[in-house]
């Protein structure tokens, strides 16, 4: 049973940055498809990037140019690099684990973290 734990969420100035960080125990990020989903208050959860076992990357075109996705296997640890952050970027940001590439749906994953709330002020 893999679990998962998100951290570095927070309140944010338009414009900034933040880094989300996924802790994984239980299993191997390596060995999964990781991804990071958000959902926002009466909004549906959204896929926003995954990364592959052999490191390939995809984006949702709004994010793309602006997030960046990043794993530590030796940390056992996936990351999200949020720049340039907007108010529609404001949700609870969640990480999960899945055997399917590039996993842009919920159904694809099979484990999820709690979630970590990310707000963005105007």
């Amino acid at each position: 049973q893999v679990q998962l734990v998100e951290s570095g969420g927070g309140l944010v100035q338009g414009g900034g940055s933040l880094r989300l960080s996924c802790a994984a125990s239980g299993g191997t990020v390596s060995s999964y498809v990781m991804g990071w989903f958000r959902q926002a208050p009466g909004k549906e959860r959204e896929f926003v990037v995954a990364i592959s076992w052999s490191g390939e990357t995809y984006y949702q075109n709004s994010v793309k140019g602006r997030f960046t996705i990043s794993r530590d296997n030796a940390k056992n640890t996936v990351y999200l690099q949020m720049n340039s952050l907007n108010p529609e970027d404001a949700a609870v940001y969640y990480c999960a684990a899945g055997k399917s590439y590039p996993g842009i749906r919920s159904g694809d994953y099979h484990y999820w973290g709690p979630g970590t709330q990310v707000t963005v002020s105007s």
